[in-house]
């Protein structure tokens, strides 16, 4: 009968000693590095465009070696920017000084690396060798 006239005599508000501990909740750390990797795929089996699912130009989208590709095929139509940080347009690709990239030309894709502009021409690394393209009036 004790037990049951103690338990009528706490009030709602009071609790056992375990239940005025605070919760202890384990938290695990995050991984020291994410990296996101992407593979470009080469058929619609690999995977799909999410915003142009049905669209098949990923899948075409080959680098032709550049030893296969002569320098005049490239075009300079135009330099802009101011003095010290000039911009050259090579094939309807924006360069500056050190910057590398795949511009499209008569027998495809090539990769150059652009080594200097100057007002009135270009040099690039192309075939391993490094030329100078002209601009153009065309």
């Amino acid at each position: 009968m004790l037990p049951l006239l103690a338990a009528l005599l706490l009030t709602p508000g009071q609790r056992t000693r375990a239940e005025n501990q605070p919760a202890t909740v384990a938290v695990s750390s995050p991984p020291a590095q994410m990296q996101a990797v992407f593979t470009l795929p080469t058929s619609f089996q690999e995977g799909r465009d999410p915003f142009y699912p049905e669209s098949n130009r990923v899948y075409g989208t080959e680098v032709v070696p550049s030893r296969t590709v002569e320098a005049t095929s490239l075009k300079v139509p135009g330099i802009s920017g101011q003095p010290g940080h000039l911009l050259a347009i090579i094939n309807n690709h924006t360069f500056e000084v050190g910057e590398e990239g795949d511009v499209k030309t008569d027998a495809g894709m090539v990769h150059l690396r652009c080594l200097d502009i100057q007002p009135t021409f270009v040099v690039v690394k192309l075939n391993g060798h490094v030329q100078r393209i002209s601009v153009s009036n065309e």
